[in-house]
């Protein structure tokens, strides 16, 4: 049996942590599994990196950058695997490079293309616990990237992909998936199990549990996914391809407050317009999410999109050149709520209730975006975590 397992920065924020990721390791270890360790930084790290790079410019060099992000995984891989060989256990430490992960050239956003797993299956031939630092890849020249916040989760899912792992274990500071944040709402429930297409929507609309684009090749790979805590030894949720009941109407709630909201006034309404704008976003790497265009009067329009609110400098900057002439409002004071459920396909009325239930708290909806499986709605930040609470009493998610 080969397991996967991913600890996050908090499970090994300090040396005495590392050491109970090792007992936890080890214990899988003596149960006759081989495993596969991928970690993250330690808690903080990459965000003083980061500010070590901000100091300069607030535009850094992707490559540059992408070296610096990248060494404090190399740091958490060295010590786990210096604790590990330690307690008499022998395991081998690799770098994304040495993992044999090779992605694109996008810097600081890299995506996974490939993965040679011809060194992980000679270690694992020789009884050895692999340790690899998260979080990165090298691309076809060689130089090192990193797949994006989050992206050690990405890592350890596609090594289990590739290495066609029984189980892929995901270890927070959090012990499974709530109905919502259980620091807004206190009376948030623990799920057991959802679905990929839930879990997809959550992650990618603020539940910091899991980063979406490792949900989404956990689906496509078909990785059968759990996420737990490390501080116990709690059962935490499955992510599964099964669906859940149909009777279950809504999964849960999630609050997204990396939100921005850019809005050109007096754009020209002519075909043509919008596609030049968004694809100089898109050149930027810059991810658009929701998209209103008013209707058409005196030949101009408005049109309001957002973006996530870390990348609204480089948004503007783009807006800028491109739109010399156009009156640009920009607003960060904004938050994304959303209601998720696969029940919302074969059930009517759940829309208007989400809407009937912010009306009723006065709060006013700026703007709206649906899918078979979700509701989402931007609201004014300081109305975010009564919007969550309100919603999930609404559908009943404490029962």
């Amino acid at each position: 049996m080969l397991i996967v397992q991913k600890y996050g920065g908090t499970s090994v924020g300090t040396l005495e942590r590392i050491e109970n990721v090792a007992a936890r390791v080890i214990e899988t270890k003596k149960s006759g599994a081989d495993v596969v360790v991928v970690v993250s930084a330690m808690s903080g790290v990459t965000n003083q990196l980061v500010d070590y790079a901000l100091h300069y410019t607030k535009d850094p060099d992707g490559v540059a950058m992408d070296m610096l992000l990248s060494s404090g995984e190399r740091v958490t891989c060295a010590l786990l695997t210096i604790a590990l060989i330690n307690l008499g256990y022998p395991a081998v430490g690799l770098s994304g490079r040495l993992a044999g992960i090779i992605t694109d050239s996008v810097h600081t956003k890299a995506r996974i293309e490939a993965i040679d797993t011809k060194r992980m299956k000679e270690e694992l031939k020789a009884g050895k616990i692999i340790v690899v630092a998260g979080f990165q890849g090298i691309d076809e020249k060689g130089d090192v990237t990193t797949l994006g916040r989050g992206g050690s989760d990405l890592s350890a899912v596609a090594i289990a992909g590739a290495l066609n792992a029984d189980l892929c274990e995901i270890y927070t500071d959090v012990d499974g998936v709530y109905t919502t944040d259980p620091r807004i709402e206190p009376k948030a429930k623990k799920l057991d199990k959802i679905s990929y297409d839930e879990m997809l929507e959550l992650a990618s609309l603020g539940a910091k549990v899991l980063q979406n684009r490792s949900v989404e090749l956990a689906k496509k790979l078909n990785v059968n996914l759990v996420t737990r805590s490390s501080f116990n030894h709690n059962e935490g949720t499955l992510i599964t391809k099964e669906e859940s009941m149909e009777a279950v109407l809504v999964s849960g709630i999630a609050l997204d407050k990396n939100q921005a909201r850019v809005t050109l006034r007096g754009v020209v309404d002519k075909p043509g317009i919008a596609a030049e704008i968004f694809t100089a976003l898109a050149e930027k790497n810059i991810n658009v999410d929701m998209i209103i265009q008013n209707v058409g009067q005196d030949g101009t329009t408005n049109l309001g999109f957002t973006i996530p609110q870390n990348e609204l400098h480089v948004a503007k900057e783009c807006m800028d050149k491109l739109s010399a002439s156009r009156e640009i409002l920009y607003n960060d004071e904004i938050v994304k709520v959303s209601v998720v459920g696969v029940g919302m396909k074969s059930h009517t009325g759940v829309a208007s209730l989400a809407f009937q239930t912010l009306a009723n708290e006065g709060i006013n909806i700026q703007m709206i975006s649906t899918s078979e499986i979700k509701i989402s709605m931007i609201v004014d930040q300081k109305y975010g975590e009564l919007a969550v609470r309100a919603l999930h009493e609404a559908y009943k998610l404490d029962k």
